[in-house]
């Protein structure tokens, strides 16, 4: 088995010392950071989103994956800005103001990171000024923002209304998501992609950026 491979297969058991030492390894062994990155980290993630969305494994495989990836990403980030790699997009991402749930968001960002994207987290209890006022800030194209609870969905409207309001609804895409948050009430608020889950989420904020 390749050096690469090996990476992918620790990151998935969630094994991030070793997944950091072999990281280590593989740099100076003289292969570039950006394969590194491609067939080694971001291909064990994409591995386990899938098994995530396929119920094969759950938050807990997927958060101890993520770790490992986090481990290996660190090692990489001097290497990869060497290089001057860019990242595949930038995502705003929150839940909305009123909500303070982050467990789910915080799912959606290591899917994302395990993507490629820059992931510009806003947290929690978000007021709709400030995904504008941060979209605007990291020039991101994707704005994700989740409601978890039926009392805070009416907030994914106010953030679309605000984007439409500061006249940057041209440049980028605001994408939904949360339990009770479904594709009909996405088109019914003029948001524009929603997803399910994590693993879904990532796809479509990678099918926008590509």
């Amino acid at each position: 088995m390749s050096i690469l491979q090996e990476i992918g297969e620790l990151l998935q058991k969630g094994q991030a010392p070793k997944v950091k030492e072999l990281v280590q390894k593989a740099l100076e062994d003289g292969i570039a950071a950006q394969q590194i990155l491609d067939e080694g980290l971001l291909a064990g993630m994409g591995v386990i989103g899938a098994k995530f969305k396929n119920n094969e494994v759950f938050v807990p495989e997927v958060l101890i994956a993520a770790r490992a990836m986090n481990a290996g990403a660190e090692i990489l980030k001097p290497a990869l800005a060497e290089a001057g790699v860019q990242s595949r997009g930038t995502v705003v991402l929150g839940t909305v103001k009123g909500d303070l749930h982050d467990i789910g968001k915080n799912l959606v960002k290591m899917m994302f990171e395990g993507k490629g994207l820059e992931v510009i987290d806003a947290g929690i209890d978000v007021p709709a000024e400030k995904f504008v006022e941060m979209a605007k800030t990291h020039n991101a194209q994707i704005v994700a923002c989740s409601a978890l609870l039926t009392t805070t969905m009416p907030e994914l409207k106010n953030v679309v209304d605000a984007f439409n309001a500061a006249g940057t609804r041209g440049s980028v895409k605001i994408m939904v998501g949360g339990a009770p948050v479904t594709q009909s009430f996405c088109e019914e608020i003029s948001a524009d992609f929603y997803a399910p889950d994590a693993a879904s989420a990532a796809d479509v904020a990678i099918s926008i950026v590509s």
